[in-house]
């Protein structure tokens, strides 16, 4: 995963892939840069131009780093990623531990 190579730890992932839908359609994440190589990390993760079309096509899903802010909102990604956007409740989102992945 280019998000580990790069020496990130934890990733959050949202969307419909969380929730209990039966065929999700997308989703989004978000990683904590902190001990990130941006050398090691892949360009993709940093296009957010074009609606992120290169992060989709190639990951098939969309990625922000977690504390930059969410535009709409201006509460940080991963504040914005557990809040419900249709009632402003929180929500669950999942974490992952990237060092605990096998590439």
């Amino acid at each position: 995963m280019a998000l580990k190579a790069a020496g990130c730890r934890p990733a959050y992932i949202n969307g419909s892939f969380v929730t209990r839908k039966q065929r999700p359609r997308d989703y989004d994440a978000c990683w904590e840069t902190t001990g990130v190589d941006l050398r090691r990390l892949d360009r993709v993760l940093l296009m957010f131009d074009q609606g992120r079309a290169a992060q989709k096509a190639k990951y098939r899903g969309e990625f922000f780093p977690a504390r930059f802010t969410e535009g709409g909102s201006g509460a940080t990604f991963l504040e914005f990623f557990q809040t419900d956007k249709e009632t402003g409740a929180p929500k669950g989102i999942v974490v992952l531990d990237l060092r605990e992945w096998q590439t």
